[in-house]
């Protein structure tokens, strides 16, 4: 008995339509995968930015705002150690934060809840973690002034953009410390020293400044951290 032709040609159409409607199938289940699990809400996950990222840092930096004011406490940013985030009616950020309180590098970590569409920010939680023991120490590399060898206080140029900038950092301190309205003025470094103390700089200057149509000279001790801040340590006047 033979088939008909036209029998024929259905049934390879339609065994065709088959194998091509499996293939379809197959390949969105293998797509529809991942999606999954990059979706799960409340799932903690790797933050989309990296760890240097400036919103990253503001948030760190936001963090440990909230807890000094909270506590009282004098903690300083030094970076972001790890950042991870997981969605809930928001983005709940997980990071662990290097940080130095009373001149030691410790570790912390802080939750801070964001909601962007609400312009909603809030730090859920803040606690040490342990200590930074892995943090690379201060060299006399990282001072940036090049002509530092050898323990004890070295003479170095004034014109040295570290000492510059450590010279403006300590007369924006003394103008805040005053009860002074005549902004201060600084006229010149008038010699600066220089020594690496494990993990900062200590330079000590002597700044010839204006305050008004008076000029005065101060002593001050300034630090230079590691991660690239300053601190005034030390100031007086000087009537030499």
């Amino acid at each position: 008995m033979q088939i008909p032709i036209f029998l024929l040609s259905f049934l390879c159409s339609l065994a065709i339509s088959i194998v091509r409607v499996n293939s379809i199938s197959s390949e969105s289940t293998l797509c529809s995968e991942p999606m999954a699990t990059t979706t799960t809400l409340g799932g903690v996950r790797p933050s989309q930015g990296s760890q240097n990222s400036a919103e990253l840092e503001n948030l760190a930096r936001f963090a440990i705002d909230e807890h000094n004011k909270k506590e009282n406490a004098m903690v300083e940013f030094v970076r972001v150690v790890k950042a991870t985030e997981q969605v809930v009616a928001g983005t709940l950020h997980h990071l662990t934060v290097e940080a130095i309180d009373a001149g030691e590098k410790k570790l912390y970590e802080a939750k801070v809840w964001v909601k962007p569409w609400l312009n909603f920010k809030e730090l859920q939680e803040f606690k040490h973690a342990g200590d930074a023991v892995d943090s690379p120490s201060f060299t006399a590399a990282d001072l940036g002034v090049k002509d530092v060898h050898g323990p004890g206080l070295q003479a170095v140029p004034t014109h040295d953009p570290v000492v510059q900038d450590a010279a403006n950092h300590a007369i924006k301190t003394i103008q805040q410390r005053s009860n002074s309205l005549v902004p201060y003025e600084l006229k010149e470094i008038v010699h600066a020293k220089a020594e690496v103390v494990e993990d900062f700089a200590k330079l000590d200057m002597l700044l010839k400044v204006k305050r008004g149509d008076k000029e005065e000279k101060f002593k001050v001790e300034v630090h230079h951290k590691s991660e690239g801040t300053y601190h005034l340590n030390h100031m007086e006047p000087d009537h030499s």
